[in-house]
């Protein structure tokens, strides 16, 4: 186990997740204030979603080119200046820069997504759940800097409101960047290469296993984007509460969505991956019956901490199904593969749910999750007794697995 990495992929996470959820936090509220028309006003959100959808397979390509370690320094990098970017559209009040920020923002969110297979690939395959779900867990501490930094930083500069915000993240992800050229190379990358390029894509895509679990992930993901970028514009635009009510119920939805970390892993080695993601969908279901009781703060907030549970749940349950499918020499195609539809379906998600929000409401946008949490719910039954999960939930170690 190589613990440094793991170190330096907690803290890298915390970074991210302090930046994301500033972005999650203001984007839609800066938006419906740049924008001309206000349907718009997630679309910097989707930018940014959209970006890491176009950049998922460069990504893990370029990483399998010059390492984990390069790629995630250069992703940091990009961050840095997407954010300074970002500062410079609230001075001259430019609705485009800004998405041209957010598009930027995005390419360094789709390398941020990897950080769970750069821990993967660095413990024994026993360990992967647990290494998924320790490193996700550095999100915590950007639940808490996050929203801090999104409602004390409005006013740094007084003359620009929240571009304060944006300067502090340029020195967080200058920071990341130095973190990551004390990575070591993961126990994958160290592995003799083999002389078996592995099996295609179509080869892969096609097993039961890889499906649920890209079917799980990307409904997890995409489902919780809709809800959560829709909730400050629900919160804010829609309903009249202060951005410090705001950055209090994002808050606490990203330590639902991270918290369980501390257990999740642990829970899917001793319960069974297909159990712990079939409780992330029943929550996600949850989260619609608690919104659609009324919209006062403590509505919103119990209803986003049940879907960041549910979240997490079918995140790291999906991570893990997902490696028992590819070999190491396979793990760049099915990963990218993966990345693709997840934030495929998070782009059009984010996007939907400004429309939404304008044309229909809250109530409306809460009906949204139900047929796909079927289909997730269906599709865990009839994989249930898999031979490749029953394989791995059995503790036999998955042949050359990631």
């Amino acid at each position: 186990m190589q613990l440094r990495n793991l170190i330096i992929l907690v803290f890298s996470q915390l970074i991210s997740a302090t930046g994301a959820i500033v972005f999650v936090t203001l984007g839609g509220i800066i938006g419906a204030t740049l924008a001309t028309d206000k349907a718009w006003a997630t679309l910097p959100i989707t930018m940014i979603v959209l970006a890491s959808a176009m950049t998922a397979i460069p990504a893990t390509m370029l990483m399998r080119k010059i390492g984990r370690a390069q790629g995630f320094a250069t992703a940091s990098l990009s961050a840095v200046v997407a954010v300074l970017i970002a500062a410079l559209a609230l001075w001259i009040e430019s609705f485009p820069l800004f998405l041209i920020a957010g598009l930027l923002f995005g390419i360094n969110l789709a390398f941020t997504q990897q950080y769970r297979y750069a821990a993967a690939e660095s413990v024994d395959s026993k360990y992967v759940p647990r290494a998924i779900s320790f490193v996700l867990v550095g999100a915590i501490g950007g639940a808490l800097i996050g929203p801090e930094i999104a409602v004390r930083g409005q006013h740094w500069i007084a003359a620009v409101p929240y571009s304060g915000v944006m300067l502090a993240l340029a020195c967080l992800y200058a920071l990341q960047s130095v973190l990551f050229l004390f990575l070591q190379k993961t126990r994958a990358e160290t592995a003799t290469p083999h002389a078996d390029p592995g099996r295609t894509l179509v080869e892969i895509i096609k097993q039961p296993v890889f499906i649920v679990a890209v079917l799980g992930g990307t409904a997890g993901y995409g489902l919780m984007t809709l809800v959560m970028t829709a909730t400050p514009l629900s919160m804010h635009i829609n309903d009249g509460y202060t951005v410090e009510q705001v950055g209090y119920v994002i808050k606490y939805h990203v330590l639902g969505m991270y918290l369980p970390s501390l257990v999740s892993g642990f829970l899917i080695e001793k319960l069974g991956v297909v159990r712990m993601m079939f409780v992330g969908a029943l929550a996600l279901m949850a989260t619609m019956i608690v919104g659609l009781q009324g919209q006062s703060v403590m509505h919103y907030w119990w209803a986003l901490v049940i879907l960041g549970i549910g979240w997490n749940f079918l995140y790291v349950g999906g991570t893990t199904m997902l490696t028992y499918s590819y070999s190491t020499s396979e793990r760049f195609r099915a990963q990218g593969c993966n990345e693709l539809f997840v934030f495929g379906t998070s782009a059009t998600a984010s996007l939907l749910a400004g429309t939404v929000m304008h044309v229909y409401g809250w109530n409306q946008l809460m009906w949204i999750p139900l047929p796909f949490l079927c289909i997730v719910c269906v599709a865990l039954l009839l994989v249930r007794k898999d031979p490749l999960l029953i394989r791995n939930s059995s503790g036999a170690p998955a042949e050359d697995s990631a």
